[in-house]
């Protein structure tokens, strides 16, 4: 029953050891002071499994202290559960329906995140114990107490025993990348304005630690709220600039003048406003005027950029390209300032609405609008809902109707052992019945010899559990089942008389359990996250297309500026992220491309989303007839790719031709040889059109198939590229 961690880190045997330490600990000395010195065993019943289900069944990431903080914030959710199944026992056909609403509202609850998705599982347990017969609501307050003594206790051992050495927030890592970009700025601001080879690597370092698998679980800024979004986006706005400083195109050389008039102060105002965001996220000062500086200075210096006359290319692209730096820079101090104060935080009148559109919003409507957004059938914590929703009201039906023994063990096979697949659940259910049936010959064994002695079972109770609890986690499921089955019986034999038969009926149980799991897994989304990402991505890619199209036609024909309607793009987005963060707790199937990088296609959503709505908002006039041409042609040749790669991540491997196969998109005379003069909006959209591709060839795989890279780090069939081509390294993962 322990829980299998998808990240290796809550796996390892010292913090497994710690943790089988502190359940141990807590469950049996709360049973042990329920049962022998209360003499409650309905308190004792409830104390140990409100300990055990929060401990080792829920997946809740982090040291002592983070778990100990999640536990004590689902307290609450526990007592209401308790309730709830309490008085829904009245009836199966109530119990039921409770555990579908229920188990449904649990499960999709973890589209908030790792910290909500861990505590889930032990939830739903808190449920499932009180709704099985006797209906006893006047017992409520001794289940209450119960329940309420073992979750103090775990919490206490969480916080205080063994505790582990916390590693580097979230917070503190993007204040690092924030420093690392100020030394870059630094060095951008003297000649030869490029970085240093030493001075590059450090800055791809800095934006590769704000990838969220190299940061622990439970420091992610995954939840719905206020200040976690503001969190994600800095370490988001943090790796977009610093992809952009590496890239940032060299100046003209002597005697030509330096690419911009206002560069110099652009470049001194990103400096001190990036310093100054380091700052407050590290806690070391409270100020904002250099990022209020870098506002007015990013205003002037795009209102001096659009007075200025048509330039030539590398003039045009270190512009554009400077400009975008300074986009960038903006970006993270404004939402560094949120993640630090909260609703608290002064926004900006001229913020960008549509980035910054959680900025003062309260918990409930963030939450809402996480919540909303997952609720469809093409959401993978949908998908996860339903299955095991529908999988736990099935149980119930047939421990009800069958009057099964101990049902509640048949509910728990399937809350266990079902997977996001029908193949990881075919696959773990065959260890668990194994493992399940190994323990409980051992346990009718032992049930057998000690028969009523009940000094005994006491005893041995705290070493089987510890048992269980460190072997299990580290071993597999089958040994957890095993010795699982041997920790429940030394319970239940304190509880009331037992016989060996009591192994019999955990074994029926646990395979009626299994076997509704099977079924559901094959019946609900068989192939999981596996399947839906490429559905995902797909549509992603799709809507990408559509809206590079639209951005460079606005570009090409002029006008003022205007916010876009981007919603459609920001779905699809949010669909792929969902996807591919489930997708990475599955096993790899034989027919997955190794060389596809799903992160990229997220990386791309990102790049397209803010570099569109930029092109959008700055507003500016026509680019001529010829410029004109070579922009459509570029954006023809990234939006034909990007729907290639569509059809290829949507029919799967081996169902459509791979987009690294065809012709490169064909040339013309509009597009050979460098542009000419043109607007410094002509630039901006011609650096992110290239930079575009870049996206397409690392997803499919074509940046290790067509030969050497390209001066920029991209390679493959597609065309030249800008200034800003590895900027979308700085997308979230």
């Amino acid at each position: 029953m322990c829980a299998e961690h998808a990240g290796r880190a809550d796996r390892g045997p010292s913090v497994v050891t710690r943790r089988a330490l502190r359940t141990t600990l807590s469950a049996c000395t709360s049973f042990f002071v329920c049962l022998y010195a209360l003499d409650r065993p309905v308190a004792a019943t409830y104390t140990l499994f409100a300990a055990v289900s929060m401990a080792a069944l829920s997946h809740i990431p982090g040291t002592g202290r983070q778990r100990a903080a999640v536990m004590a914030k689902a307290t609450p959710a526990a007592w209401l559960l308790l309730t709830i199944g309490t008085y829904l026992a009245i009836r199966t056909w109530s119990a039921v329906v409770g555990m579908l609403l229920i188990g449904f509202f649990l499960a999709f609850v973890a589209a908030a995140g790792p910290r909500a998705a861990g505590a889930a599982p032990g939830l739903q347990l808190l449920y499932i114990l009180p709704c099985f017969p006797p209906y006893a609501p006047d017992t409520l307050l001794e289940r209450l107490a119960g329940a309420t003594f073992g979750l103090l206790l775990l919490i206490l051992a969480e916080t205080f025993l063994l505790p582990e050495k916390p590693g580097p927030t979230y917070r503190r890592t993007a204040a690092d990348a924030a420093d690392t970009a100020a030394r870059c700025v630094a060095e951008l601001g003297v000649a030869p304005y490029t970085l240093s080879a030493a001075s590059a690597e450090t800055a791809k370092e800095a934006g590769g630690s704000l990838r969220p698998f190299r940061v622990d679980e439970a420091d992610r800024p995954a939840g719905p709220g206020l200040r976690d979004r503001a969190l994600s986006h800095a370490g988001l706005a943090a790796r977009t600039l610093l992809a952009r400083l590496v890239n940032l195109p060299p100046a003209p050389p002597p005697p030509g003048p330096v690419p911009m008039e206002q560069e110099a102060e652009v470049l001194t105002a990103v400096g001190r406003a990036v310093t100054e965001t380091a700052d407050l996220l590290d806690g070391k000062a409270d100020t904002t005027e250099a990022a209020d500086a870098l506002r007015r200075v990013r205003e002037q210096a795009a209102a001096s950029a659009a007075r200025e006359a048509p330039t030539t290319a590398p003039r045009g692209r270190r512009r554009a390209a400077v400009l975008e730096v300074t986009d960038a820079a903006v970006a993270l101090a404004t939402a560094a300032e949120l993640a630090v104060r909260g609703r608290h935080a002064r926004v900006p009148e001229d913020v960008d609405s549509g980035r910054f559109w959680y900025a003062g919003k309260r918990a409930p409507r963030l939450w809402w609008h996480r919540l909303a957004g997952h609720a469809g059938p093409r959401s993978v914590y949908f998908q996860n809902a339903v299955r095991i929703s529908l999988a736990l009201a099935a149980a119930r039906t047939v421990a009800g109707v069958d009057s099964l023994p101990h049902g509640f063990w048949a509910m728990l096979a399937v809350l266990s052992l079902t997977r996001t697949t029908a193949a990881q659940t075919r696959a773990t259910v065959r260890v668990a019945i194994t493992g399940t049936m190994l323990g409980a010959l051992v346990t009718g064994l032992l049930l057998a010899l000690i028969a009523g002695h009940t000094t005994v079972y006491a005893i041995a109770l705290p070493f089987v559990m510890l048992t269980a609890f460190r072997v299990g986690p580290v071993r597999g499921v089958g040994w957890a089942q095993g010795l699982f089955t041997l920790t429940v019986a030394f319970v239940f034999a304190q509880l009331a008389p037992v016989t060996w038969q009591l192994a019999e009926v955990r074994i029926l149980d646990v395979i009626i359990g299994s076997l509704i799991g099977v079924v559901f897994g094959v019946l609900a989304w068989p192939r999981g996250a596996q399947r839906e990402l490429h559905r995902a991505v797909a549509l992603l890619l799709t809507t990408e297309a559509e809206t590079v199209e639209r951005a460079t036609a606005a570009v090409v024909e002029g006008g003022p500026g205007h916010v876009p309607d981007d919603r459609p793009l920001q779905h699809a987005l949010t669909m792929a992220e969902s996807a591919f963060a489930q997708h990475q707790s599955e096993p790899r199937t034989t027919t997955e491309d190794p060389t596809t990088d799903w992160q990229a296609a997220m990386m791309s959503g990102h790049h397209v989303l803010w570099g569109s709505r930029r092109l959008f908002v700055r507003g500016g006039p026509a680019v001529g007839p010829a410029n004109g041409v070579r922009l459509d042609h570029r954006a023809a040749g990234v939006a034909t790719r990007m729907r290639k790669a569509a059809e290829w991540a949507g029919a799967g491997a081996g169902e459509a031709a791979d987009p690294r196969s065809g012709p490169p998109v064909p040339g013309g005379p509009a597009t050979d040889g460098p542009p000419g003069v043109s607007s410094p909006r002509f630039f901006a959209a011609l650096a992110w059109l290239n930079s575009l591709d870049v996206d397409v060839d690392r997803m499919t795989g074509a940046d290790h198939l067509f030969g050497p890279p390209r001066p920029n780090g991209s390679s493959g069939p597609a065309g030249p590229s800008g200034p800003a081509g590895s900027a979308s390294q700085a997308g979230p993962s």
